[in-house]
């Protein structure tokens, strides 16, 4: 983590992983529930999209980047196991 709660670099990392967890969620067909505390957030997020337009572009490209290396694990796992 590079801010703390409340800075632009904080709501950036939170986005990225909230964006990781619906992807991966998605993909394995799991129900995705969001904690009581994602509208503390919610705020942040749209405070950063709202001053880069391209916010939420790089954040689901990082997103995308991660749940890719973890799924690229998973398939390493399975190999090992098989």
């Amino acid at each position: 983590m590079s801010g703390r709660f409340g800075t632009e670099a904080y709501a950036v990392e939170e986005l990225v992983a909230e964006l990781t967890a619906a992807f991966l969620s998605a993909d394995l067909g799991v129900h995705h529930n969001p904690r009581d505390n994602t509208s503390a957030y919610l705020a942040s997020w749209i405070k950063v999209l709202k001053a880069d337009k391209r916010a939420i572009i790089t954040a689901a490209a990082k997103a995308q980047a991660a749940a890719d290396y973890l799924r690229g694990l998973q398939s390493k796992e399975e190999g090992q196991a098989a």
